[in-house]
């Protein structure tokens, strides 16, 4: 392999942990003598490819070579201030944040919180992101997240449709909504069979007009930037059985009334404008509250309260947050993920400003909009709304696009609204020269006298203005200064577990390192203050790097087109899908409606079928894991007439290569169906095998996997879709995008599934450079690496613990799984006994009882080195032989290291020891932890005690007194 042959100055080096030694040291336990062996005998020869991909990768850069470039692509963009609005502000993120969050692994490099003994800081910033949430908005509960505005409104729409007793299928909509909002309803809307009315709100409206409908929805302030009181619209709304849900901008709920007193029942929006870069679209974190009652509706994630084995309080995630992935077709929603980091960072925006600060930031921007109002009313210009937070519509008539032209010559981005309407909308950037910038491009002089004011502008109606509290909780008034804000983010930091600490080795999850290198890009002016909407004259270097990423992904795919849209994995199933759906509608087969998914499939495959609006069929798999071929054409045969699609994740969600893979995907396309690769696994096959040559019509491809974006402690994700051709016109396209054409020429024509043109755009530059350091021969010897490292966990642990699924040769591909239901059986010992251990022995846990119950899928990925391996063995083996010890009585099965795992130092030094077991067994099983022992700070926590007492904001301090 090339890897034998890298240069000191070669990233892959520093990228693939195990050194040349020490996969020779490997391959000998495996009885291989070559990584070229070992892939030849795991990857079955009926997919494998020939060559080494050469045609659209570029050879591996270095490091230096490769920041080169993007500083390059960063300096084909030019950055003007941007007042175009439309649900994306200028923001400023403080320094203590961005150093100490942003750019800190402890925050980056984290998992979702499945474990919450070891993500106590992150749960805690979580929660208070929802009581922030909670109090801007009114409304008794919140969601850790969501992806970002526009699908967060999308969510609200399925929520009162779920809901709502109405029988109607209609959902009123806001005329006044924004545009990319309004895009992403009608295209989501009509898959599962919703009638949209859009319709000019007002204080006025005649709702019975409207017709029956079970839901309602209002921009709060308007895209327009009107301020207006929804609350009547709303009664008569909630008096014919709908439920409303709001669009809300946070920092004006600073000021106006919250939607909970206007009598809302969902809250959603963006908290971007809380110190999250633009970043040409995201990723931002979206959010969603509701009243009382509708709890167990909320989509994604829920941080809550319960208590550990000591009856301390204690964070996790709620029930529903774990049940998405069991419930499948019935779940309610396809989203399992969020935007951790960026709701960390907007959280601790609230922190750090406090209620007055918040308060302060948003009567600037008021008073700022009110004097760039009146300096433009003096003009003899027409503003068109008496009322309005930060942005004004002015009335220039045929001269719209000439002052929008004269404002970008200064500086200064605006938006065209048509013809004859100017938009501008102020932030707290926005500085008084900027806003004479404004009134020049208006025609206006190019000064006049300055009185900033400091009060609440005559432009908020004194009945709109907010008299209700917010951010009074201690956390919200306690840590403004530096030290005290540095401080607060080193704690919370250390009570959590990422990969600057050990290995992370989820099955499913492929959590390699995310190099610092990758990461540097992200905070760059170029890339980070870019708006979604610019021109694209501004925008060429991202749109290069966009174009270029959309071909490189292409090629090691066996695809002719990628779509870099979808932000997350579930919204790159649904974006596949819906692709799908529309290739069936223009044939007029509109009665393929069923999609097939394996039984192992992960639960938001099913789910983002029924967002498709598809049927689920589950095909059984048989005891090697793999997909029944028997049962498959059985099903086909059943369906034929009817089959859409067929889902299949490859490697197996059993990480095994399958090799029927070939016959699979063409007794599905026989039957004149689609198939759906999963490319969750992919990190099992590039560089070796390629979706769209062993079947595979549309895939979508985890960046935060594969490509090395971090999780940041559950999100952000993107979820790009690649396809054939044939496909390409029904991939995710977007209304506001600069190009139509992606890379290779194709027009993507369908309808958009993130609120931005490019989804998390300012990430993609981590992706760019990980394959552009790679190159096609160090992916492929990243993957090698990956499945060498699962073989070699599986080989030194199989004595110990059954590997339950495994292909020729005894292979598996880059995961295995291990069984731990026949240990559970002679010693009583669960694998959340195994899986808390771990946590004494320093490790995150692998994934438990994913994709079968009572045992743990561990996936160690190829940035590893071996010592990390060995150590890991060693705990499982360590770990083993206490659970014999339960078994054979010489502890008692409800009080042993396990049982009471994990052991917090309080837990062995306060009171009397009175366990069977040593104070050293219980927190040092082995003498290397020492000096380097991670502290759990809870004990094992009581999920259910939570579930029944759902508790989801920030607890009063003498609660952990």
């Amino acid at each position: 392999m090339s890897s034998s042959t890298y240069g000191l100055d070669a990233f892959g080096r520093r990228h693939i942990g195990t050194t040349t030694a020490d996969q020779q040291r490997m391959l000998g336990d495996l009885g291989y003598d070559d990584l070229d062996a070992l892939m030849a005998a795991a990857v079955p020869t009926s997919i494998r490819m020939g060559e080494v991909l050469a045609s659209a990768m570029p050879e591996a850069a270095t490091e230096r070579e490769a920041l080169a470039e993007l500083r390059a692509l960063a300096e084909s963009n030019t950055v003007r201030t941007s007042m175009i609005g439309l649900g994306y502000s200028g923001t400023i993120t403080p320094a203590v944040i961005q150093r100490n969050v942003l750019e800190n692994p402890s925050w980056y490099t984290a998992y979702t919180p499945y474990q919450p003994e070891i993500s106590q800081g992150r749960l805690e910033a979580l929660i208070n992101f929802q009581t922030m949430v909670e109090d801007l908005t009114g409304l008794d509960i919140a969601n850790a997240s969501m992806l970002d505005e526009g699908t967060a409104v999308v969510e609200g729409m399925l929520l009162a449709r779920r809901a709502s007793k109405s029988a109607s299928n209609r959902f009123v909509v806001d005329a006044d909504a924004l545009p990319q909002t309004l895009a992403l309803l009608e295209s989501r809307a009509e898959a599962v069979g919703i009638e949209l009315v859009v319709a000019p709100l007002d204080a006025h409206t005649d709702v019975a007009a409207l017709g029956e409908h079970f839901g309602i929805f209002a921009q709060y302030p308007g895209a327009s930037g009107r301020v207006w009181d929804p609350a009547s619209v709303i009664a008569a709304s909630k008096a014919q059985g709908a439920l409303a849900v709001v669009a809300a901008d946070l920092l004006a709920l600073a000021l106006i009334t919250s939607p909970g007193e206007l009598g809302a029942d969902v809250a959603v929006g963006t908290t971007q404008r809380f110190g999250v870069p633009m970043g040409f679209g995201g990723p931002h974190a979206g959010y969603m509250a509701v009243r009382k009652g509708l709890e167990r509706q909320l989509p994604g994630r829920l941080v809550g309260v319960s208590v550990d084995a000591s009856g301390a309080p204690a964070y996790r995630l709620s029930l529903q947050a774990r049940e998405q992935h069991i419930r499948r077709e019935k779940a309610t929603s396809n989203i399992c993920t969020a935007q951790v980091l960026l709701a960390v960072m907007a959280s601790m925006y609230a922190v750090y400003h406090g209620p007055r600060g918040i308060r302060h930031i948003a009567t600037q921007v008021a008073g700022r909009a009110n004097l760039l109002a009146g300096w433009l009313t003096d003009l003899g210009q027409s503003v068109v709304h008496d009322a309005y937070f930060d942005t004004l519509r002015v009335v220039v008539p045929g001269l719209a696009a000439n002052v929008v032209a004269r404002a970008r010559d200064l500086g200064i981005h605006l938006w065209q609204a048509d013809d004859a309407t100017v938009q501008v909308a102020v932030d707290e950037t926005t500085t008084v020269e900027q806003l004479h910038a404004v009134v020049r491009a208006f025609g206006g002089p190019d000064e006049r006298d300055v009185d900033v004011p400091t009060a609440l502008p005559n432009a908020l109606p004194e009945a709109m203005r907010r008299t209700s509290s917010y951010l009074q909780h201690p956390v919200f008034n306690t840590h403004q200064s530096e030290t005290q804000m540095m401080r607060y983010l080193k704690t919370l930091a250390d009570r959590d577990y990422a990969l600057d600490r050990g290995m992370i080795p989820l099955g499913s999850c492929t959590m390699k390192l995310n190099a610092a290198t990758e990461m540097q890009a992200v905070t760059w002016p170029a890339f980070a203050d870019q708006h979604p909407f610019a021109p694209e004259a501004d925008v060429v270097g991202s749109l290069a790097l966009v174009e270029q990423l959309e071909s490189w992904l292409a090629e090691v795919t066996g695809y002719d087109t990628v779509s870099l849209q979808p932000n997350a994995g579930s919204q790159g199933e649904l974006a596949g899908l819906l692709a799908i759906r529309g290739y069936h509608l223009a044939n007029g087969e509109a009665e393929r409606d069923v999609c097939l998914i394996p039984s192992s499939a992960h639960g938001t495959n099913a789910a983002s079928a029924v967002l498709a609006g598809m049927r689920v069929v589950v095909v059984a798999c048989d005891e090697l894991g793999n997909v029944d071929l028997d049962d498959l054409r059985a099903k086909i045969s059943q369906h034929e007439a009817s089959i859409a699609a067929l889902m299949i994740t490859y490697p197996s969600t059993h990480g095994v290569y399958e090799h029927d893979v070939a016959d699979i995907t063409q007794a599905v396309h026989d039957a004149g169906g689609q198939v759906y690769v999963d490319g969750a696994n992919l990190n099992a096959l590039l560089g070796f095998a390629r979706f769209g040559d062993f079947g595979g019509d549309v895939s979508h491809l985890n960046l935060h996997k594969t490509f090395c974006i971090p999780h940041g402690g559950g999100g952000p994700g993107v979820g790009p879709v690649a396809a054939k051709a044939h496909l390409a016109p029904y991939l995710p396209g977007h209304p506001m995008a600069q190009r139509e054409d992606h890379a290779h020429g194709f027009v993507h024509g369908g309808g958009p599934v993130s609120a931005a043109p490019y989804g998390s755009a300012s990430i993609l530059p981590i992706s760019w450079a990980y394959v552009r350091m790679m190159g096609a021969e160090g992916l492929r010897d990243a993957t090698a690496a990956a499945v060498l490292a699962a073989n070699y966990v599986a080989a030194r642990l199989r004595e110990h613990y059954p590997v339950l699924y495994t292909g020729e040769h005894g292979l598996v591909a880059h995961e295995c799984i291990l069984d731990l239901r026949p240990l559970t059986a002679s010693t009583g010992v669960t694998v959340d006994d195994v899986a808390k251990r771990l946590v004494d022995y320093g490790f995150h846990a692998p994934t438990m009882s994913f994709p079968v119950a009572g045992t743990l899928m561990v996936e160690p990925t190829e940035s590893e080195d071996l010592a990390e391996l060995d150590r890991f063995v060693e705990a499982m083996v360590q770990i083993k032989a206490e659970a014999d010890a339960v078994g054979r009585g010489e502890w008692p099965a409800d009080d042993n290291p396990l049982r009471n795992a994990p052991h917090t130092a309080e837990s062995v030094i306060s009171g009397e020891w009175t366990h069977p077991y040593t104070r050293e067994q219980a927190v040092y099983p082995v003498r290397s932890l020492v000096r380097t022992k991670y502290w759990a700070p809870v004990r094992r926590i009581d999920q259910a005690f939570g579930d029944r007492n759902l508790v989801c904001a920030c607890p009063p301090v003498e609660a952990f007194a």
